[in-house]
């Protein structure tokens, strides 16, 4: 399969989602030796263990729009024993007034601030870059909030915008089409110029499969064009220096990344330096065998959880 979508269109199943991602790995972070993987059952057996909890969203506190059973309850007792608690998620499509909505309706209670996403992760860089007119693969209906004072162009049927920027910026792929796919592919191989990705993730885990994300079309914007994409977010380091920045001074080993795919958030893990649980139950791994998984990836995480 490769990079293609699915066979079901616009979902992959967990095993074109996990042949995509090792066919890209030569644009990912390399792994570190792998953890034990020790098998647990939630975070309640790992309260003792860590001071800091780095929690993926999709998959971890949530599949879709449903909070996953059991887990509000769970990381309102970590915070209640005074564990830090902090969301590491690649969700750069939404602003950030947005996700703490979501969080908020789903039950969780989360500060502002101890959320890190991809979309802020890229908005830092954003204000340390030159000047640029940026062509723009994101959903129009979320509009710019977050992104004011950046020159910027949603991407849509018109070849004259692909044509004009002068870079561009991949955050949401949920109104993105084969179409514009092949606009963008045909305007790099007629001038590269940079890409910039918001959101790292080939698939993100629904109530009816795996959605195509932005990381998807990038790494195909790659092989088409030649222009090698800068990410970030996880697995990549540009989004822990945020986390880290935001915890001040802890000790790292008493930090443990939570979340349900090897190739994002337990590689991420190996390269902040840091301890990971996978999640098995839920998200990536639902429906697939995930110890088989790590063998065939070289990915190993600290501890196989059960349920988050």
């Amino acid at each position: 399969m490769g990079l293609r979508i699915g066979a079901e269109g616009d979902h992959l199943t967990p095993s074109e989602a996990f042949a995509a991602y090792e066919a890209v790995r030569h644009r990912l972070p390399p792994a570190a030796e792998g953890g034990a993987a020790e098998p647990v059952d939630t975070l309640d057996d790992l309260a003792d263990r860590f001071d800091v909890f780095l929690l993926d969203a999709f998959g971890v506190l949530n599949i879709g729009e449903a909070a996953i059973p059991g887990v509000v309850d769970r990381i309102a007792g970590l915070q209640a024993m005074g564990k830090r608690c902090i969301v590491v998620t690649n969700a750069a499509g939404y602003p950030h007034a947005m996700l703490m909505a979501r969080y908020e309706k789903l039950g969780y209670s989360f500060a502002p601030e101890d959320v890190i996403s991809s979309r802020k992760t890229l908005l830092a860089a954003l204000r340390e870059a030159p000047s640029r007119h940026w062509g723009m693969m994101a959903t129009k209906r979320f509009g710019t909030e977050d992104l004011e004072g950046l020159d910027v162009t949603f991407l849509g049927e018109d070849p004259a915008d692909y044509d004009a920027a002068d870079a561009f910026l991949l955050l949401g792929s949920a109104e993105w089409t084969d179409a514009r796919q092949s606009l963008l592919e045909h305007a790099l191989r007629a001038r590269p110029r940079p890409v910039w990705v918001g959101n790292p993730d080939i698939v993100a885990p629904r109530e009816q499969g795996f959605s195509i994300e932005p990381g998807h079309f990038a790494h195909r914007l790659a092989e088409a064009s030649g222009v090698a994409p800068e990410f970030f977010g996880k697995p990549f380091g540009n989004i822990y220096d945020l986390a880290f920045a935001r915890l001040g001074a802890v000790d790292r080993s008493r930090i443990l990344m939570v979340g349900d795919s090897l190739h994002t958030d337990v590689l991420g893990a190996h390269t902040a330096g840091i301890a990971s649980a996978l999640v098995t139950e839920h998200g990536f791994f639902a429906a697939s065998d995930a110890k088989s998984a790590l063998q065939a990836a070289g990915i190993s995480p600290d501890f196989l959880l059960a349920r988050p």
